[in-house]
């Protein structure tokens, strides 16, 4: 059983790659506009309470079940995660034109403070691709999907910590140094911001995993099955399921939480992830 969910696991790893196999454009408010592409990334502005799509081309705020580019960007934001009121930070490939123009092809970890409008450079342009990012109180964890290495700091003082073969990053702002990773081989935690892991015990094999309050997670599996546990991961319980394999997971709170499938339709829950409502179809 470990053994296919590992397999499992390993294939939504590769769904995060781009390349072929992008879904259908999504409409938007621009006929010419290509649409959000694959989505990597879910997330919640807490100043305005809107909910943004992070994807293979750009940035999109999702309002009534409708998309609307965010800027004039085009971007590829393989990573994306909100720290606080209007800030969020990405990271990915600038746009193919942009790469034509001699552009490098990665964007390194970029940061806005206007909820997408305008974006400026942190650290490591051109050379890191972070398909995971994690924010925890002043302190950022990204994961460099080239080099398997995780780079930890404040700002643009970003360090390197472990290295590991993981989807997905976790760390809440009550405990920044304690960072969680989901791997092939499970959960592991670290407990020194990201200098060394060990296995969580005990916890199931997760795709993606958010921290929420101070001993709260809450994760999904590779077959869309929710866990929580309510103690820092010593116990979990199943809550509901997804009716698909999740590509991008977000744990906006305790109760909302946030999933896109393959095809771009995004999944919300309200009550904790005992069921889900589709609140956009492409």
């Amino acid at each position: 059983m470990i053994k296919k969910l590992g397999l499992a696991l390993a294939l939504a790893i590769g769904l995060t790659a781009c390349g072929a196999g992008e879904p259908a454009a999504t409409p938007s408010a621009r006929p010419s506009d290509v649409g959000v592409g694959h989505v990597h990334g879910l997330g919640v502005d807490p100043a305005t309470g809107k909910t943004y799509v992070a994807g293979h081309f750009g940035l999109f705020t999702l309002e009534n079940g409708k998309l609307a580019r965010v800027g004039d960007r085009d971007a590829d934001h393989m990573g994306f995660t909100v720290a606080g009121p209007k800030t969020f930070y990405a990271s990915g490939h600038p746009a193919a034109d942009d790469v034509t123009a001699g552009e490098p092809p990665h964007l390194g970890l970029i940061r806005s403070t206007d909820s997408g409008l305008t974006w400026e450079q942190v650290a490591l342009a051109g050379k890191a691709d972070f398909h995971a990012l994690q924010v925890a109180g002043k302190t950022a964890y990204g994961y460099d999907s080239q080099t398997g290495q995780i780079w930890r700091g404040q700002g643009a003082d970003l360090k390197p910590a472990a290295r590991l073969d993981l989807l997905d990053l976790a760390a809440g702002a009550d405990a920044p140094d304690r960072l969680y990773a989901t791997t092939p081989d499970g959960v592991k935690v670290s407990g020194d911001s990201g200098r060394s892991f060990e296995a969580l015990k005990g916890a199931p094999l997760l795709s993606f995993l958010d921290v929420v309050g101070k001993d709260r997670l809450v994760g999904v599996d590779p077959g869309g099955q929710v866990q929580v546990s309510a103690d820092r991961g010593a116990t979990w319980q199943p809550a509901g399921r997804l009716p698909m394999q999740a590509v991008a997971f977000t744990a906006v709170s305790a109760e909302r939480l946030l999933a896109a499938a393959m095809d771009g339709t995004v999944y919300e829950s309200m009550n904790g992830g005992k069921d889900f409502t589709t609140v956009h179809q492409p």
